[in-house]
């Protein structure tokens, strides 16, 4: 079940109002698509809206799904000049809605997803989306995490190792038996190759277009970054790894996790390479071992897609990318392999 019921609703508002947010009248709700992972509802009392995020009720995976995360991060950033939305409300009651959940400001903003939605931006248009997503995920990175109250957000280092452990871990509950062997290589290369690491900064875990929402046209800042969103994988760590995730994405296959053709994947988007020297030009740290954090970032994308088709086969979650998304772990699975190799 992924409808939010009157009564859960009513509930939502009980708690908005002890956070000192009044309510001008019953709230409703409706699901918004592209979510494959927590649940997005866009929530309005009639006057204001809001959006709520919700772990899925079925299906979940230990340490994923973290919405108390996603609520610490963006209410720590909320005055750093990284674009987020404003931090409501953090509950932590699952005996409200069944699951934790969070409240955050409604961001005006364009969310491109698939080609389909990329289809309305020309060449200088699209030059300037990508030229403010390398220079909000810089900006990001430069954020000092300490001043900004996530000293104890993460630890400062072992990132590579921490995130190697945290995946394995995730693959050994979500991971198909007949590409156990392959995974199993790939986390055995990787953990021979660990990386000593360079650069601390908060890093996002899941950055690309679709995860972020865009200043609409006729605005002030048009096609730039409104807010980035989907918080949920996010903590301190090391940059070059947010970077290589970013990149990850551009492989064809992530066509089958989002169920169409994916904004992310066109032919009109730069090149990896490109994407990282534009990185690095916008004053992003140098991308120091970057084969070997390519490689963990495809390994993560595979255990990413084998859990979305985990939660399918439990029940949880429905629509375009459910019934692909497990198409994605051999291809994703065998690019770390060659790139690790």
């Amino acid at each position: 079940m992924s409808e939010l019921t009157a009564a859960e609703l009513a509930a939502v508002a009980d708690r908005l109002d002890l956070a000192g947010v009044s309510t001008a009248g019953p709230l409703t709700s409706d699901l918004i698509a592209g979510g494959r992972s927590n649940l997005t509802y866009a929530i309005t009392d009639g006057r204001t809206r809001w959006v709520l995020r919700t772990p899925p009720r079925a299906g979940r995976t230990a340490s994923a799904h973290d919405v108390a995360r996603e609520h610490r991060v963006t209410a720590a950033l909320m005055s750093s000049g990284v674009p987020v939305a404003d931090a409501v409300l953090l509950c932590e009651d699952e005996a409200v809605l069944g699951v934790p959940f969070t409240v955050s400001g409604f961001v005006d903003g364009v969310a491109i997803r698939t080609q389909a939605d990329l289809a309305s931006y020309d060449d200088d248009r699209l030059a300037t989306v990508v030229d403010s997503l390398l220079e909000t995920l810089a900006a990001l990175h430069g954020v000092d995490h300490v001043a900004a109250g996530l000293e104890t957000f993460g630890r400062p280092d072992g990132y590579a190792a921490r995130q190697l452990r945290r995946w394995s871990g995730q693959w050994d509950t979500v991971g198909e038996e007949r590409l156990d062997g392959l995974a199993r290589e790939v986390v055995a290369r990787l953990t021979a190759a660990l990386p000593e690491q360079r650069a601390t900064a908060v890093v996002h875990g899941d950055y690309r277009v679709d995860n972020t929402l865009l200043a609409p046209p006729g605005t002030a800042r048009a096609d730039r970054v409104a807010a980035v969103v989907d918080w949920e994988l996010s903590t301190i760590g090391d940059p070059v790894a947010d970077v290589a995730m970013m990149c990850a994405y551009r492989h064809p296959p992530f066509d089958l996790v989002v169920g169409a053709p994916s904004a992310w994947t066109s032919p009109r988007l730069p090149s990896v390479d490109d994407l990282a020297t534009g990185y690095e030009r916008v004053g992003g740290v140098a991308l120091e071992h970057w084969d070997f954090h390519r490689a963990l970032a495809c390994f993560k994308v595979a255990v990413i897609s084998a859990g979305i088709d985990h939660r399918r086969l439990a029940g949880s979650g429905s629509g375009t990318g459910f019934d692909t998304a497990g198409e994605a772990v051999e291809p994703y699975l065998e690019q770390a392999a060659r790139l690790v190799r």
